[in-house]
């Protein structure tokens, strides 16, 4: 029998989502028969017969004709019939026999389907065990030892989901019935993998106008890294990012594609204008101008939706470049030694994002390792370099650079007269004097370093070139990479709201019930529970009225003294007589 071993990995929170994934693209390409089984739901034998008939067949099964235990199979889908079958492996057999030779000879269009799907005349039945480690041994036994004796006829591959160690499966079962088992093992990617991946094809991209400040990043990335590992609450923080930046900033319709942003902003109204003139990198736009111009800008809304349209189109030519330079650098220094600008290419993209890379002590200490690789490795990193900057049209003269160094490389290699490094214009210095007496370890350490400072050294070609073709690509970094904040209008594509995610994301349960107990107008936004400060309501819920009461008083409270003031509160703010009959009846809405 085939099996295959599929290590998932502890701490991953997406195990559901990834096999649910994996079933539904088993049932796509491969064959329309997969079962997912789950340890909760098969703690006996007949109950896993159970739950794969029931996932294949579609009927309410039983394990024995005189039983009379419930239907466990939930509800019954429409145009199923209501008998019930016999829970078996011979059943299972029947039935898929009977499939098969009815799919034998569909009609020619049922046909190239089929054939399109690759299922083939005998399409494989596909369970899979979630979780593995957590089924009964002896259940597991007993269903591959029955399943192996119908292996002709039912064409079974089983999916082990394991959480731990490959030779689990080894521990729970015993060499007889693993012998029965074809295993072949496949190691799932780690969540960080997922995410490079995520991050790349969402973030890193062109595709979508939308985009994440550095702060905002920062945020997703830390809530993944230190709270849960799961990819899929990290794509559900990118869609609140989403949705929030389009509810709260006015001028997210220009978040567009470069076509449709054009056309939006010929159709600004007047309102819109003033918020384009109200926007800080707007503000610092005009203040660069000259002061005709200036005044223009903030007094005649044809002029500001012409700029507008012209600094988004600008903005979309700084992501079309951005990107390519931000891999190109990525590429260069990720295999650096302790990898100065990090080792992600998330990690170099939030620096960027925040300030100015070359600016940074990281950015320095990584292209002073530049300048000591070899001939080889140089020439590899500038090989990739051009493949990715060739993405980009606009970076078309400084992918003609860079294939011309690498061309001059190639000269080097070909070349017959090599200097050797060192020798050339070296001159002798005549011998100390102090280093003839005995002197202590730090004295021969200064005259050496004196030596060492006055001998001069002529580079060799190699590393007059490396210079240069290092200095060619710090010059395309400061063009290209420059922070978002510097573009005018950055705020109608760039989400910065990173306290605002942090709240909804990361909140702090203590601090929230805190605030609705203490303040209910927050979360309920009723007019009626507004109040000064100190005062009590009582509109407010009453778990709210009695937790206030109940910080007025010391470190001891009296029960009934507790509940006459609630009652005082509920009663006299409202004009009536505590003692009072009509007192007594209260507001149901409200308490």
């Amino acid at each position: 029998m085939k099996v295959l071993e599929y290590r998932k990995g502890v701490n991953v929170p997406d195990h559901a989502m990834t096999f649910q994934s994996l079933s539904a693209l088993l049932q796509e390409s491969v064959t329309p028969y997969v079962v997912c089984l789950q340890s909760k739901e098969c703690s006996a034998l007949k109950q896993v017969l159970q739950k794969v008939l029931v996932q294949l067949m579609g009927h309410s099964v039983s394990v024995e004709d005189d039983d009379d235990e419930e239907d466990q199979s939930g509800p019954r889908p429409t145009g199923i019939p209501s008998r019930k079958m016999l829970c078996s492996m011979a059943t299972l057999c029947g039935w898929y026999t009977a499939v098969t030779q009815k799919s034998a000879s569909p009609s020619p269009g049922k046909k190239r389907l089929s054939s399109s799907k690759g299922c083939g005349q005998r399409p494989p039945v596909v369970v899979i065990f979630k979780d593995l480690e957590s089924f009964t041994p002896r259940v597991l036994q007993e269903f591959i030892v029955i399943s192996s004796q119908y292996i002709q006829q039912l064409p079974l591959i089983f999916i082990f989901g394991i959480a731990t160690s490959p030779i689990t499966i080894h521990g729970m079962l015993p060499h007889s019935v693993s012998s029965l088992l074809c295993i072949q093992l496949f190691q799932s990617l780690s969540c960080t993998q997922h995410l490079a991946t995520v991050i790349d094809k969402l973030v890193l991209t062109t595709t979508f106008p939308f985009k994440l400040s550095g702060k905002v990043l920062q945020v997703l990335i830390s809530i993944f890294l230190y709270h849960d590992f799961s990819v899929r609450n990290f794509i559900k923080g990118l869609q609140l990012s989403l949705l929030d930046h389009f509810y709260s900033q006015p001028l997210s319709m220009l978040c567009c594609d470069k076509q449709e942003a054009r056309s939006r902003a010929k159709e600004l109204s007047h309102e819109d204008c003033e918020n384009i003139r109200q926007l800080p990198s707007f503000m610092r736009y005009v203040e660069k101008q000259e002061p005709e111009i200036q005044v223009q800008l903030l007094t005649c809304d044809k002029r500001v939706k012409d700029v507008t349209q012209s600094l988004l189109k600008e903005l979309h030519a700084y992501h079309k470049n951005y990107y390519p330079v931000l891999r190109c650098l990525h590429a260069l220094t990720s295999s650096l030694p302790k990898y100065p600008l990090g080792k992600q290419i998330r990690e170099l993209h939030g620096i960027c994002l925040e300030k100015n890379v070359w600016e940074t002590e990281e950015y320095e200490s990584a292209f002073q390792l530049l300048r000591m690789l070899a001939k080889d490795e140089l020439v590899a990193a500038l090989r990739t370099c051009t493949e990715i900057l060739k993405c980009a049209k606009k970076l078309g003269d400084a992918v003609e650079k860079l294939e011309e160094f690498i061309e001059r490389f190639e000269l080097l290699d070909r070349c017959s007269a090599v200097v050797e490094m060192g020798q050339e214009g070296e001159e002798e210095l005549p011998p100390q004097k102090g280093l003839q007496k005995k002197t202590d370890l730090f004295q021969l350490q200064k005259s050496l370093l004196e030596r060492e400072s006055r001998r001069t050294k002529k580079l060799s070609k190699f590393e007059l070139l490396r210079l240069a073709v290092l200095d060619c690509i710090d010059s395309i970094v400061k063009k290209h990479l420059l922070p978002p904040e510097s573009q005018p209008l950055h705020e109608v594509f760039y989400y910065s709201s990173a306290g605002t995610l942090r709240r909804h994301l990361n909140a702090a349960p203590r601090t929230a019930i805190q605030t609705a107990l203490n303040n209910p107008y927050c979360y309920l936004q009723s007019e009626a529970l507004k109040s000064e400060g100190g005062a009590i309501s009582n509109a407010a819920p009453d778990i709210c009225i009695v937790y206030k009461l109940h910080l007025e008083c010391g470190r001891l409270i009296n029960l009934y003294d507790w509940l006459e003031a609630y009652a005082t509160v509920v009663a006299a703010a409202e004009g009536k007589d505590p003692d009072s009959a009509a007192a007594a009846q209260l507001d149901d809405v409200k308490h």
